[in-house]
């Protein structure tokens, strides 16, 4: 088996091993590869101890190097060089509590995650598989290196990373590898939030997302989003509905596309039924103000998950609206002022959001749904073309204008712009400045 190396980093590995030292590609570039995929990073494992990696490169960082690793510039590549090490005690289910540098790559091996990402290459020496990774990449199986209660015990987000790999991927996870995420899955809970967003993140946008699912079953979710869950719990009895409000999620999240805020709107944009689920006298649920109550819970649970803040306020800002429907005929007065309270820029977004949203529903009433969306679609595209206000910052004058021509500065200013843009927005001709002006005139002589 050849992988094809890039220049840099085999100069890294050539250089050390004339050195007298060992060094290799190691990990998810070696698994990338042999899947024929395009590695994202070129991590190297060497016998090499930290200052002899800084001593046989001009341009280097001191990246981690209390845990062994050193950053090599070649140009402006940078390539991770880490010494093999085997780790110490761990305490607290996130790092040992000291780290010991060995000259066995089997050793270094032994320590890490998965069988298909214990991997390691050079030219010379080939693949060394100590571990049967290729086999379980044949077999499309997610299995531990060693004892799986071990290696959860070592960094439980590896229970996290096992379903992420499986959602990438499209595995299985082995068998001996679930039952130990059964008995270790508590442990996620001391792992810090911003790890946990970075794998969900990654399962979210991935081509298999449904497996969050599997997530649940093995109890992952209840410790790291209990809120999906109590989604999965619910039933949804409504004409409209086909599955429970956790499946229908699933089914929207992958009917669009996967874009970390969009896979985060629709994995939250119901995330409040649960709490608004109403039975009536027919036996139909009905979740009344699920999209104001599911804002403040995105807001907060993408607060939890420490994401940052034009996420959250764009994925809590979209859960508001998922639900807003648009009565045909869809007019240009319907759509500016939908624009006006959305956005310009999000209009389209919700339209996408809308749309899958619909599209993991029943089949219910879902063509008309999908028309009136597609003509929202062409009556925004119209109001850009003709340019039309839907905006303060369109409007045809400012403050300094009112300012100008009498209007003293304060709450009133605010007012008098805020009505001339809602004139604005039912009669667009209106929008000039002499215009406006005369309406402001006419406004206060009456006053």
């Amino acid at each position: 088996m050849q992988i094809k190396i890039p220049e840099n980093a085999n100069k890294i590995i050539h250089t050390l091993m004339e050195h007298g030292h060992e060094a290799y590609v190691v990990g998810g570039c070696v698994r990338d590869s042999i899947l024929n995929k395009v590695p994202m990073d070129w991590d190297i494992t060497t016998s090499a101890s930290p200052m002899e990696v800084k001593n046989l490169f001009g341009r280097t960082i001191d990246t981690g190097i209390q845990h062994g690793t050193v950053t090599v510039m070649m140009g402006k590549e940078a390539y991770e060089v880490t010494t093999y090490r085997v780790d110490g005690e761990y305490e607290d289910h996130r790092r040992p509590k000291e780290v010991l540098f060995t000259k066995s790559l089997k050793e270094d091996l032994k320590r890490r995650d998965f069988t298909i990402n214990a991997m390691a290459y050079n030219e010379v020496e080939g693949l060394q598989d100590l571990f049967d990774g290729i086999g379980d990449l044949e077999r499309g199986v997610i299995r531990c290196v060693g004892v799986p209660e071990e290696r959860f015990d070592e960094d439980a987000l590896r229970i996290l990373r096992a379903v992420r790999f499986s959602a990438q991927l499209d595995f299985i996870i082995d068998e001996g590898t679930k039952q130990a995420i059964k008995t270790r899955y508590q442990h996620l809970k001391d792992i810090s939030a911003e790890r946990i967003q970075v794998e969900l993140t990654k399962l979210l946008t991935s081509d298999h997302p449904e497996k969050l699912l599997e997530a649940k079953e093995l109890g992952i979710t209840s410790v790291v989003l209990p809120e999906f869950d109590a989604m999965v719990e619910t039933e949804q009895n409504n004409p409209h509905h086909c599955y429970n409000v956790g499946v229908h999620t699933i089914h929207a999240i992958k009917a669009i596309e996967p874009e970390p805020i969009l896979r985060w709107t629709m994995l939250l944009h119901d995330v409040a039924k649960p709490l608004k689920r109403e039975t009536d006298e027919k036996g139909i649920d009905h979740f009344h103000g699920h999209d104001t109550e599911g804002a403040d819970m995105a807001k907060k649970i993408l607060r939890r998950m420490k994401l940052d803040n034009h996420t959250i306020h764009t994925v809590s800002h979209l859960v508001l609206w998922h639900d807003y429907h648009f009565q045909a005929p869809v007019t240009l007065k319907k759509v500016r002022r939908t624009m006006s309270k959305v956005g310009t820029e999000l209009f389209p977004v919700l339209l996408k959001v809308q749309r899958a949203d619909a599209t993991a529903q029943s089949d219910f009433r879902r063509e008309e749904k999908f028309r009136v969306i597609e003509e929202a679609e062409e009556r925004y595209y119209e109001v850009l073309a003709k340019k039309q206000c839907v905006s303060m910052k369109e409007l045809a004058i400012n403050g300094r204008d009112l300012i100008e021509n009498g209007v003293e500065p304060g709450v009133m200013m605010g007012a008098i712009l805020n009505s001339l843009l809602e004139q604005v927005i039912e009669d667009p001709t209106l929008n000039e400045k002499d215009i406006l002006l005369s309406l402001v005139a006419k406004q206060q002589k009456i006053k």
